[in-house]
């Protein structure tokens, strides 16, 4: 897998269709703006596995929270957590 960057400019009525391209191709484009990178295309299969990776790891959380909480370990009830992470939880 190659990378390459492109910086991404307004009057390239192509460039959609080379990125996909150089995608299906394998490679991961980097689109800049002033040189910085803000996004990436890449292989469907390797989004497909970053996101199966992200999903492996949240199950394991849960698991790993489900067995303190069968272990009797204190928990935090859910209405303070949301007001430490300043969340609005009011139902709607």
């Amino acid at each position: 897998m190659s990378e390459h960057a492109y910086e991404l400019h307004g009057d390239d009525p192509g460039a959609v269709e080379r990125l996909a391209q150089a995608a299906r191709d394998g490679d991961v484009i980097y689109l800049t703006r002033a040189g910085e990178p803000i996004a990436a295309v890449v292989p469907a299969a390797l989004a497909a596995a970053i996101e199966a990776a992200e999903y492996a790891e949240d199950i394991a959380a849960a698991d790993e929270a489900m067995d303190a909480v069968e272990a009797g370990e204190p928990t935090v009830p859910a209405d303070q957590l949301w007001a430490e992470l300043g969340l609005d939880h009011t139902p709607r």
